[in-house]
């Protein structure tokens, strides 16, 4: 299936590993050009390498922390001087680990780093990197959020509350850029197996064990969805949350 974007130039944030990764695997595999955006630089430089290796795109890569207000500007400078983007991925940092209910939540310092890197980080891409995105009346903005924001999970209270947020400023963006071609939609996953996804950040077992289809997800199915929403097919979606979960979340909406 053609998505019509071969060509096109896509920010993936947090591109290097695990979800991101995949993402601009998929993304390369459709013929999307990448800025890959994260914090380690050796790792970056071996996911191009990588990626080059699926498919001959160009591929930049930009080392730097969402947190950081100059990190975020220097992003949209070396994006704008390059050739600009038409799609933008976010996918932000995960939330403190081990997991706790909210009421055990007592460090301030977690919540502080938990509103940096989900909430504060994101937004500062979002304002930074999406007025990239107008102009030629096509444009796609695919955040990946958690499951957790429709149906709260136990233990995900830092994550929850400021990944509410971004669908939020989410909800907000898709109304204000619809006049320009630009649709604004997120990404949902509960339960999607990466290398990362392992104790004491999770109890894999205990997970797969809720999910209705009794398997974890796959990181490719996750970045099989970001790219339709980010095609040419899903011109006509926006402004919504699309759960990727085994049928986890148990809400009607």
């Amino acid at each position: 299936m053609d998505l019509g974007i071969a060509g096109k130039r896509a920010v993936v944030i947090g591109g290097s590993q695990a979800l991101g990764l995949a993402v601009c695997e998929r993304l390369a595999q459709e013929g999307v050009n990448l800025v890959v955006f994260a914090r380690d630089a050796a790792r970056l430089e071996e996911a191009r390498a990588h990626i080059r290796r699926i498919r001959e795109v160009r591929v930049d890569v930009v080392a730097g922390d969402i947190t950081s207000e100059a990190d975020v500007d220097r992003l949209a400078q070396v994006t704008s001087e390059t050739g600009g983007a038409q799609i933008l991925v976010l996918n932000t940092p995960r939330p403190p680990s081990p997991m706790r209910d909210f009421l055990d939540e007592t460090d301030n310092e977690r919540w502080r780093q938990a509103y940096e890197n989900q909430l504060h980080g994101a937004l500062l891409v979002l304002r930074k990197v999406t007025p990239l995105l107008i102009g030629p009346g096509w444009g796609r903005v695919v955040a990946i959020t958690s499951a957790s924001i429709k149906q709260p999970m136990p233990r995900h209270a830092v994550s929850t509350i400021f990944r509410a947020g971004v669908q939020a400023a989410l909800k907000h963006l898709s109304m204000e850029l619809a006049a320009h071609g630009v649709t604004v939609n997120s990404v949902a996953p509960a339960t999607v197996i990466t290398p990362t996804f392992r104790p004491p950040f999770h109890n894999v077992e205990e997970r797969v064990r809720a999910v209705p289809l009794k398997r974890g997800g796959r990181p490719e199915e996750l970045s099989a969805l970001v790219a339709f929403l980010a095609s040419d097919l899903a011109g006509f979606i926006t402004g919504e949350n699309i759960q990727l979960d085994g049928g986890q979340t148990r809400a009607l909406y």
